[in-house]
């Protein structure tokens, strides 16, 4: 049996064969050394009662790894193919750009089994919970997430209106122009759940615009976001907006953060 491990900034993904379907199990992974993420990653799949001889790892640190972690046999994953496959099985297309919104931002044009990176930003997952922990006073993604549904991102950011006094192309009136603008204006006291709101606009914002541009550069349809950083609504909330106002189709597939994971795993399988 083959399963697939993830090894990234701030979750382990692990992806297995469970019945007709695949099984996943996310960890964290606290700055651990490869070597303690690599047991932690067994463990969870012994405890599944998953024993594969063969493990596809991928992430930023599997080039650390040798080619067997004691006795299984370790087979390296390039992060990009594994970006681009996961996203196209998730989505059940063929050709589309992969965006991976974890604790960065990776874009990939992904056509079948030829994946190749476009760009990336440095905008992502980290942005939202190191800017959270200094505006809100917490790093926790779920709890920015409430706060920032319950907020009007408005209160800390300029509209159009008031910025040009209209619309601009496509954009309507209350759209933002300036995040955080009126904060630059005069020194507010705004509510948790209104800075919350706009940071999560403010990251939501950049990925969507830069991956629009990305998508219409190679000539690909749909744009497909997967990582943990779409398992929050206020995000995926922005992502449909800045969709509609550039007509774009911005999709994020069920179970978005085992992606790469599964990316892997299909890439392993087809060698």
């Amino acid at each position: 049996m083959l399963a697939a491990i993830d090894l990234g900034i701030t979750n382990i993904d692990i992806v297995f064969h469970q019945g007709d379907t695949y099984g996943h199990v996310r960890l964290p992974a606290n700055g651990q050394p490869v070597e303690r993420q690599m047991e932690a990653a067994l463990n969870a799949l012994q405890a599944q009662g998953c024993q594969p001889a063969k493990i596809a790892v991928t992430g930023g640190q599997y080039r650390r790894l040798a080619t067997r972690f004691d006795a299984v046999e370790i087979v390296g994953v390039s992060e990009v193919q594994a970006i681009g496959l996961g996203g196209l099985a998730l989505a059940g297309v063929e050709r589309a750009l992969v965006v991976s919104a974890g604790s960065g931002t990776a874009m990939v044009a992904a056509r079948g089994r030829d994946c190749t990176h476009i760009t990336g930003i440095a905008v992502g997952g980290g942005t939202l919970q190191g800017l959270g922990r200094l505006l809100v006073g917490t790093a926790d993604a779920p709890e920015i997430d409430r706060l920032a549904l319950a907020g009007d991102p408005n209160r800390a950011d300029l509209t159009l209106v008031e910025a040009v006094g209209g619309t601009v192309g496509r954009l309507p009136p209350d759209a933002n122009a300036v995040n955080f603008g009126r904060l630059a204006r005069q020194p507010l006291e705004l509510s948790q759940p209104d800075l919350a709101a706009a940071l999560v606009r403010l990251v939501g914002q950049v990925i969507a615009v830069v991956a629009i541009n990305a998508a219409r550069a190679e000539g690909l349809e749909p744009i497909v976001v997967i990582g943990h950083l779409v398992d929050l609504p206020s995000l995926r909330r922005v992502l449909n907006e800045v969709a509609g106002y550039y007509q774009a189709t911005i999709y994020v597939p069920e179970r978005p953060g085992m992606g790469t994971a599964l990316g892997a795993l299909l890439w392993a399988e087809g060698l």
